[in-house]
Parts: structure tokens; sequence; C-alpha cells
């Protein structure tokens, strides 16, 4: 029921019954319900755009759709309550009814249209409106009863019904990722929320205004209530095996392990590839990260040419599959490696999930491993060892979040732990697919300061892919090679590096803009150039 982004004005008092005689108790009781209808109606925006930025990515849309459709819609539905203020009980038993049915099963709806329909953004328009209308009827409704209970000024009733709905925003706000989210996920915890927001409506029904509707119109929004919470307990029941069931629907191979971590969705799955080897792929929010056939092509690239030069002490950011780390770790010389992943649940999988341990060779044991679960910006911020290589893997700069790690901002402050001999690598997309975004990052790099070198390599379940290779100063390009004691590697060798450092005609440099915090270029690029794929 919150607010949120604009104050809902309601100056007026409401017509209807005098005031009737009510104890303390129950005015208390009248404002924790609107303290849990505030909760919940945060709960349902907060999901809506969660689970947007989940399927579909572009969180900065996702949460700019929801909150304008339901904030339009929510005076919308102020509008619409008035003619029901005179049966205010009834009609908010009715309503909240309604919103709790809704509400509680908008996550599990979208879920389905998308996995099965491959439709989500008309219906979750739908359904922000059908939200919007019914959280917004909650305040007049809501005004009305409080000033049945107790006859005052409406600047004192507003000032009373405001405090407490910011605060069941507050709660429902913060909640919601750091409870809710991890206790029971996304669709167990909105069906969970439904059944609040219809114990809400109980509350004001049965405890407060018992006396003031008749008996059968009591039982009958009793019966409807109770038949909300069986739906939506019986919703509860089989949520496990919905998603279970519509998650692989989304997916070709059999999926293995799955789970949602208040960063993001992680699937693992396995198939017999065409080589008849197991082909280990893992996904996050839908996006493949590698697949096990081809993924040394992409690591041997990404690792080995940055460990040409000085790597006693190496820096890993992203990569928290362990691969890249697998790589650095064939090196003897390297004396320490530290793993800055933001996702515990990422290297906690690397860690335990026998397929994935395997593939990593048990990286994340390795006694000269440090993992660090930060967000790789801040982290920088407060780090103050140097290191002599960096191996930067982050995912596609395709959401806001993301696309700070792929700023000049970012490059500046790891500027910070680099020595005049270190160098960086930048896994950056691909020029094929991704020509502006690749020839972004590479002069986002250089614009804070860097030299840098580029290079593409063929992964088959990627494509085409691109790196570039940074050092610290501006002059020339700092060497693409590997060391002379490099491991024998199974892609990658002299000639192979030196091929792939010339890019054809159609591929070559673009005139693009670097990517900065208050401008990020590589986050439109990158948006306008996938979108078709």
């Amino acid at each position: 029921m919150s607010t949120t982004l604009q104050d809902r004005d309601t100056t007026t008092a409401p017509s209807g019954p005098p005031a009737a005689k009510h104890t303390r108790g129950a005015r208390f009781l009248l404002l924790f319900a609107v303290f849990l209808c505030a909760a919940c109606g945060l709960v349902y925006e907060l999901a809506l755009t969660a689970l947007g930025s989940y399927l579909i990515g572009n969180s900065v849309l996702q949460t700019s759709v929801v909150i304008s459709v339901m904030v339009c819609a929510m005076g919308l539905g102020s509008l619409a309550a008035k003619p029901l203020r005179r049966r205010a009980v009834g009609a908010f038993a009715l309503v909240e009814g309604v919103l709790a049915l809704v509400g509680g099963l908008s996550v599990l709806v979208l879920y389905a249209a998308f996995a099965w329909l491959q439709l989500y953004t008309p219906a979750m328009i739908v359904i922000a409106v059908a939200v919007g209308v019914l959280i917004g009827a909650e305040i007049p409704l809501l005004m009305t009863l409080l000033q049945r209970i107790r006859r005052q000024e409406a600047g004192s009733a507003v000032a009373d019904m405001f405090a407490v709905d910011y605060i069941g925003a507050l709660v429902g706000g913060l909640g919601f990722p750091l409870w809710l989210l991890p206790t029971f996920g996304q669709l167990k915890g909105t069906l969970v929320v439904g059944a609040v927001n219809a114990v809400a409506g109980v509350i004001v029904v049965v405890f407060i205004f018992r006396r003031q509707i008749r008996r059968w119109v009591r039982n009958a929004l009793l019966a409807g209530v109770t038949a909300v919470l069986a739906v939506l307990g019986t919703a509860y029941a089989f949520a496990d095996d919905l998603e279970v069931t519509a998650r692989q629907q989304m997916y070709r191979d059999p999926i293995i392990h799955a789970e949602t971590t208040p960063y993001q969705e992680i699937v693992v799955t396995r198939s017999t590839a065409f080589t008849g080897e197991p082909d280990i792929r893992l996904f996050l929010n839908g996006d493949l990260q590698f697949s096990s056939v081809d993924e040394y092509r992409y690591h041997e690239s990404l690792v080995h040419p940055t460990l040409s030069g000085p790597r006693a002490n190496v820096l890993i950011m992203g990569g928290g599959d362990g691969l890249a780390l697998r790589e650095v770790l064939r090196y003897d010389d390297v004396q320490h490696v530290t793993l800055v992943e933001l996702d515990p649940a990422m290297t906690r999988l690397a860690r335990d999930f026998k397929p994935l341990r395997d593939l990593n060779d048990k990286a994340l044991d390795d006694p000269r491993v440090k993992v660090v679960n930060a967000d790789a910006f801040n982290w920088l911020r407060g780090a103050r060892q140097s290191y002599d290589a960096v191996v930067i893997d982050f995912p596609d700069p395709d959401t806001a979040a993301l696309a700070k790690l792929y700023s000049v901002e970012f490059y500046h402050l790891l500027g910070q732990v680099l020595t005049p001999q270190s160098r960086v690598m930048v896994q950056s997309g691909s020029p094929f697919f991704a020509p502006k975004t690749y020839w972004s990052i590479a002069k986002t790099i250089e614009t804070a300061g860097y030299s840098t070198a580029e290079f593409q390599v063929d992964v088959p379940s990627f494509g085409n892919w691109g790196y570039v290779l940074a050092a610290p100063g501006g002059g020339e390009s700092p060497p693409l090679r590997l060391a002379s004691d490099a491991p024998r590697l199974r892609y990658l060798d002299e000639a192979v590096l030196k091929a792939a450092a010339v890019f054809p005609v159609d591929r070559r440099r673009q005139d693009v803009r670097p990517s900065t915090l208050m401008d990020p270029a590589v986050l439109e690029y990158v948006l306008d150039e996938w979108e078709n794929y």
C-alpha cells in the first residue's frame, strides 16, 4: 500500500456513519492492518521488478515500467474507491481478498507465462495495473475506517495513516531482499505475502467492525478470505514442482542444479554433446556463461596472455565458477590469488558441486587462493595490495549494476592496485555480434589511462569473442604473447594469438563513446546490439 514515489492526497473527511465507540486496541489493530498492507504492497512492487530483471534483464527499464505503471494505477484505484466508502468495511475486505489473490499469484503467473507462452511484458503490465488499482483503493477505505473508530481532524488522520504506511513500506522494502527472498524464494515469498494481505482484511472485518455489518455479509467475506487462503496454500504446496517444470521449459538440456540467490538465478544443465562427452553448461539469469565442451578456448585466451609477465600475485574479478582460476594455478610460480566474486552461492557451488568442482580441478581448495565475496567496485575502493596480473571475467554489461564494472571510474580504481609492470585482461563480449559494445569497452579502458591490445577468438558455444589486454600508462600496446614457460594448451599458441589480433575490415575499431558511471554508453550499446539475438 506504500505510496513509494508520490503521496496520495486524502484531505477531506469521509461521509458515512458517525464514529462508533472503539477501544484503543481497535485503533491499534486498524493501524497494524495499515502497516501490513503497506509492507505487502511494496513487496509486490519489488517482486515484479526483480522477476523482470532476472528474466528479461535491463533492470533500470523493468523498475521504471513497474513503478510508473503501478503508481498511475494507484491513483486510478483511489478514485474508483470513492463510491465504496459508505460500505467501507465490506469493500476493504473484498479489496484485500482480491489483492491477496492477484498479488500473491503474480510472480507464479508471470513465470509460467514467460516459460510456456514466451509472453512477459504485456502480462506484467496487466498485473501491475491490477495490483496498483487495488493498492490505491486501500487508502480512502482505510481513512474512512480510521475516522469511524475515532472522530478526529482530517489532517491528524492523514498523519497517522501515512506515518504507519511509510514504516510498513520500510519493513517490506528491507524484508524482501534480506529475509523473504532468501527464506522462501520469489514464488513462495509472494504467496506468503498474499496470505498476510488476506489476514489483514480479516483483522478489520472480524475483530474491529464485526457489529457494523450484517452476519451474512460477514460470513460471506470470511468464506471468501478462507477460499483465497486455500488457493494460496495450494499454490504454495505445488510451487516447487511448478518452478522446476517451468524452468526446464526454458532450457534445452536437463537441469541438474538451479537456485535463485539475492543476486541472480543460477542454472546448471547437462547433456551429451555432439562429441559424445558430457556437456555441462552454466547459465546466470538465463545467459550462457560456459559450455564444458569448449570453455578451455575461452579461459586459455582470457588467462595465459595476461601471465606472460610478472605473476606472483594475481587478482581475478568475477569468474566465480573457478575456471579462470584453474588456468592461473597451472603456473607454479604464482604465489597468491585473490578471487573477488559478488555471489557467495556461486563460489560455494564451484567448491562443492561435483560437476563444477571436477571441471575447475578443485581450484578453490588450493591454499594459494583467497576468495572474497564482495562487490568488485566497492572492494577496489578499499584494496591496498598490489597485483602483478589482473583477470576480469564479469558477465556482459547488460544491466546498470554490471555497466559500472566497465566504466572509466572502475578502471581508475583498478589502477590503484597495479604496478607499472602489471597486465590486465578484460573479457569484452563479441566483436562480431556486438562491435560497438566491444570497441566501447576498449575505448573506456584507454580513456582511463591504459594502453591496450585487442584480439578475438572463436568459441563455438559463444561464437566470435573478444578480449582487451591492457597495461597502465599510455604508449605502445602491451605485447600480446604467451610466457616462455606457459603450460601446454589445448587451443592457444603463439600463431593463434598472433592471428587473433587481426580484425576483418567490417569489425575493426569504430567511433564509439567511452562508458562512465553517469553516461553508461556500454549499457546502451549492449542492449541495442543483442536485442535480436
